[in-house]
């Protein structure tokens, strides 16, 4: 279950001043979970693995508060987390949650775990990201450039919404009238809104925007599938893309092949969608279309651009699973290929930074199958493609989640 989705049904009907302190709380310890445990293993004679799974969620709740909020004061981190010990671990824990949160207050926020001198190790450590990601990234991207981006990954990036039924400039005014102060986002790709829970948005009920990050809204542009297009949108669910073509298209085919997404993709766009979309469960290895002049094929990914406002995805990617989903994205883009007419357009799209899921991905596809070239669309900064033409946004860079996009045409 999805981070966003498992804490708003744990939160149920809390006030929304809880509600912020819990999500503040959830998903800190998830950012900062391997600075959190080395921290503690300072404290833990025994070490971690001495420490039952409760126990230790209690704990680091405990030394996240300590070391990263403010408004909390220690001693009382140190009493809820005792008392929580007692709940979920039971009585003979307290005292020893008390010991150990009490050594992390005493030291207060300057001290650190036993210096690493191998910056992969520094870096994994300190940022809380598997040492295997920071070695790849540290290797394309220099010692800087990933310490910036690990920095990005463990901040809160900020609620920011597309326009839908209404202008950008609209909703910015129904904002504004109700108080809610906004700001367009970086590239006017949306508007950044002062608040958390866009569903107590004004204009949400009414389908008037839909949550997006600039990055995805970005990938929409580079499309350029032109207007009034009838397009295929391979891979649809959760429904961002779609609602952002939708726009200025005639017809889009949302597809999906999940079961448990094709509802949650089908009730996004009935909210803000415009009525032309029509919504399918089909595979997309074998999409159950004629050839079209517009094909978006959002591809399965490892994620690791999402991971600020995923702060869980770090913990499930594996570096077996790049191989497999390279795989699967062969075989994706090969069926696509199929189904886009001669002059037609295929966009293709991840929120990965790895290159085998990207660019290299491109290049092998194109390799395959000559009848199609790159034909990135105008008017994008140079800062923000390639050297080949392709969008690569990057976090560190861009101020933005990470993703990827190419824009391919059928010449024969």
């Amino acid at each position: 279950m999805p981070f966003d989705t498992a804490l708003t049904r744990g939160l149920g009907t809390l006030p929304e001043v809880d509600r912020r302190l819990a999500h503040e709380l959830a998903a800190g310890v998830l950012r900062q979970a391997a600075s959190l445990d080395a921290l503690l293993a300072t404290f833990i004679k025994r070490g971690l693995n001495s420490v039952d799974g409760p126990s230790l969620e209690v704990l680091r709740l405990g030394a996240y508060q300590l070391r990263h909020l403010d408004r909390v004061p220690p001693h009382a981190a140190v009493a809820t987390s005792v008392d929580l010990a007692g709940e979920v671990a039971g009585e003979r824990l307290r005292g020893f949650v008390n010991a150990i949160l009490r050594k992390v207050a005493a030291v207060g926020r300057e001290v650190t775990a036993d210096p690493i001198r191998d910056d992969v190790g520094r870096l994994s450590e300190a940022w809380s990201h598997p040492a295997w990601l920071v070695a790849r990234w540290i290797a394309r991207f220099g010692v800087d450039d990933t310490e910036g981006l690990l920095e990005w990954n463990n901040s809160h990036p900020p609620l920011v919404v597309q326009a839908a039924r209404v202008t950008q400039g609209d909703l910015a005014r129904l904002f504004a009238d109700a108080g809610i102060a906004s700001f367009p986002a970086p590239f006017e790709a949306g508007l950044v809104v002062d608040e958390t829970r866009p569903t107590q948005l004004p204009g949400y009920d009414a389908g008037d925007f839909f949550v997006q990050d600039p990055a995805q809204a970005l990938v929409v542009r580079f499309c350029a599938f032109g207007e009034g297009a009838a397009i295929f949108d391979a891979c649809a669910a959760p429904g961002g893309k779609t609602l952002g073509l939708t726009r200025h298209a005639a017809r889009v085919i949302a597809a999906d092949l999940g079961r448990r997404r094709v509802p949650r993709l089908r009730e996004n766009l009935l909210r803000a969608g415009l009525g032309h979309e029509y919504v399918i469960m089909a595979d997309a290895l074998h999409p159950p279309i004629r050839p079209v002049m517009a094909y978006l094929l959002d591809a399965p990914c490892l994620g690791t651009g999402t991971f600020a406002r995923h702060p869980d995805a770090r913990l499930r990617v594996r570096e077996g699973a790049l191989e497999r989903l390279a795989a699967e994205q062969r075989q994706l883009l090969d069926a696509a290929a199929d189904r886009v007419a001669v002059g037609g357009v295929l966009a293709y799209a991840t929120c990965s930074l790895e290159p085998e899921e990207d660019e290299l991905q491109i290049d092998a596809f194109l390799g395959r199958h000559p009848e199609f070239r790159r034909q990135p669309p105008p008017g994008f900064a140079a800062d923000l493609l390639t050297p080949a033409g392709d969008l690569l946004l990057l976090p560190q860079r861009h101020g933005m989640d990470g993703a990827f996009a190419a824009r391919m045409v059928r010449t024969a």
